[in-house]
């Protein structure tokens, strides 16, 4: 794309070798930009109109994979919606390469120059006229250099410089010029830091610091896709809720169409009036506005259980979760949380691994607050050849001219005090990162204690609305009796199937909220993916991390060791929400035929 760029300014130029101010904004039109893919889909269903779709049953564990498989970019649930969380399959891979990035200063430099010189200077060497002195040469650099993890750098370098004059009277008259004539030499050397510099841990702290970013990068992602799961299963058990919701609201509006029609019944026999009638036709539309509500939330579960998912918006098959809800009360162990989750949760990972690469930044930090000093040693062969002007050749013996250098360099900025200031920022930060970590340690505490609550809280709820459900349809029995016989008012009746369908709902929404918090304890702890059976593929070969296959048990706690995959949630045969036995209250039958009149006339 920057490219592209580029080249629409350079063809907008009238001289595409001259680039004048820029003082006007040049837009192109939305146009002509990449088209990005757009599903084809048709238009998604409403609550308008929806059509009877085939069914297609969808385990949890199924979902999760296809979750998974289409995860290029992560998602994760927001509320009614899924968004991105902002994190790729290609971010750890991308960071990865700066470990080779880092590597690359131990890399041998080759550097090769030739150079080829014509060089042609006036001269009055014959002390009669000003003749030209032409001379051609050729210069061969060559410098091959390798810095060691000591910090030290190996040099090799080699020179040879062939060159040839025109034969003046001045050479002619001069019987020891060597013309032509090669100067060669070559030479090795090496430089070690004896102090700043020197040392493996400080020279080898940049690529330490690249693996540490890269671990960053990976449990970053990991964190995201543990998020995208815990969305899954949030997403699916809000479709079941749902789908209980929408069956409880129908049997509502058709419980309230029932307690019309008996209302206007006894209207017509003369045993009521038109206020039970108006009441009633009112409940009944409520009830019907409500069942519209509660279908309307369906579209948006199942809509956003297919954006988590990663598939398009519209599917000619309607999703039917077929995974039963846990209905057995779970009671972790305190210790064990806490000990999970200061183990496994990426977030206190990273904390950790930020602190790991302030270790390594202090360590840099320690070592440039040295003075300089370098112990320098050179060995140089020096070589000349060449003809001089009877035509005898001749040339140096190999190793015949050598130099040598030894010496020692020390510099130091006095004071120390740009070193020294970095050095204690980074003990500072240490320090910093350390509170961050035990403030991290402490929030997740809170968060467990939280979980655990809820855990309680919701299969509680779960128990006492069962209770209260079975109550309600008792009760809406015998509302319904008492009013057929003219023994209660009807608002006792529309009160009864009211506090039914409530109870229908609230006991399948507590106990699905029962569930989705299992699978977020699982998520603060660190560990619902692997209790869920994913792992990474570096995860499966123990490649992760600092020290590769060496470090074998690092990626997994003790007591959930990698295995063979295997599902996790059981898939039933029937839709997930029977596991609340739906079942539509018998209500008695009358015991005498009420007369039959016309219909009432709309109010």
């Amino acid at each position: 794309m920057l490219a592209y760029s580029a080249k629409f300014a350079y063809a907008q130029r009238p001289f595409p070798f001259i680039f004048p101010e820029e003082r006007t904004i040049e837009i192109r039109d939305p146009s002509e930009l990449r088209p990005a893919r757009i599903p084809n889909t048709p238009p998604p269903p409403t609550v308008s109109n929806r059509e009877d779709f085939p069914l297609r049953q969808l385990s949890l564990d199924d979902a999760i994979r296809t979750a998974l498989a289409n995860s290029e970019v992560v998602r994760v649930l927001t509320g009614t919606s899924a968004t991105s969380s902002g994190r790729t399959i290609y971010d750890s891979a991308i960071q990865n390469t700066g470990i080779d990035e880092a590597n690359a200063a131990f890399d041998p430099t080759l550097q090769v120059n030739n150079t080829f010189n014509r060089i042609d200077r006036p001269s009055n060497s014959n002390g009669t006229a000003i003749i030209g002195n032409q001379g051609d040469n050729y210069n061969l650099d060559l410098d091959l250099s390798k810095k060691t993890v000591t910090g030290g750098t190996f040099n090799l370098g080699v020179n040879a410089t062939p060159s040839k004059q025109a034969q003046d009277p001045f050479i002619l008259q001069n019987p020891t010029f060597l013309n032509p004539r090669v100067t060669s030499s070559a030479d090795l050397s090496y430089t070690q830091p004896l102090l700043r510099g020197m040392g493996r841990p400080a020279n080898l702290a940049p690529i330490v610091l690249a693996r540490i970013e890269t671990e960053r990068s990976y449990f970053q992602l990991k964190s995201s896709v543990q998020g995208l799961v815990r969305s899954v299963v949030e997403g699916y058990w809000g479709v079941v809720f749902a789908r209980t919701d929408v069956w409880a609201r129908t049997q509502q509006e058709k419980q309230s169409k029932v307690a019309l029609e008996l209302a206007e019944a006894r209207l017509r026999a003369g045993l009521g009036d038109l206020v039970d009638v108006a009441q009633a036709r009112l409940a009944y539309n409520n009830f019907r506005a409500s069942l519209i509500t509660a279908e309307a939330n369906l579209l948006q579960r199942e809509a956003a259980l297919r954006n988590v998912l990663g598939v398009p918006p519209y599917d000619p098959e309607q999703i039917v979760p077929v995974t039963p809800p846990t209905l057995d009360r779970v009671t972790p162990d305190w210790t064990e949380l806490l000990e999970l989750a200061q183990e496994r949760r990426p977030d206190l990972i990273e904390l950790k691994l930020i602190l790991e690469a302030d270790e390594q930044r202090l360590l840099q930090a320690n070592n440039q607050a040295l003075p300089q000093l370098d112990a320098v040693g050179l060995y140089r062969w020096n070589g000349l050849e060449g003809q001089v002007p009877n035509g005898t050749t001749l040339s140096s013996r190999p190793g015949q001219f050598t130099d040598w250098t030894l010496g020692v360099n020390f510099s130091v900025p006095l004071g120390l005090r740009q070193s020294r200031a970095n050095l204690r920022r980074q003990e500072l930060v240490i320090s910093r990162d350390l509170a961050n970590l035990d403030q991290g340690v402490h929030a997740a505490s809170h968060i467990l204690a939280g979980n655990l609550r809820n855990l309680a809280q919701y299969y509680e709820q779960y128990d006492a609305y069962r209770a209260a459900r079975d109550a309600a349809e008792t009760n809406l029995k015998a509302q319904y009796a008492e009013y057929r016989n003219g023994r209660t008012i009807l608002l006792n009746l529309l009160q009864g199937i009211t506090d039914w369908g409530n109870a229908v709902s609230a006991e399948a929404q507590a106990l699905l909220q029962y569930n989705t918090e299992l699978a977020n304890l699982e998520q603060q702890t660190g560990t619902i993916l692997e209790t869920h059976g994913v792992r990474f593929f570096e995860e499966r070969f123990n490649a992760i991390g600092p020290l590769g296959r060496l470090g074998h048990g690092r990626s997994y706690p003790g007591t959930t060791t990698p295995d063979l995959n295997y599902d996790r949630y059981p898939a039933g045969e029937r839709p997930s929400e029977e596991v609340f036995e739906l079942e539509t209250p018998e209500l008695p039958r009358r015991r005498h035929a009420i007369p039959s009149m016309e219909p009432l006339p709309p109010p």
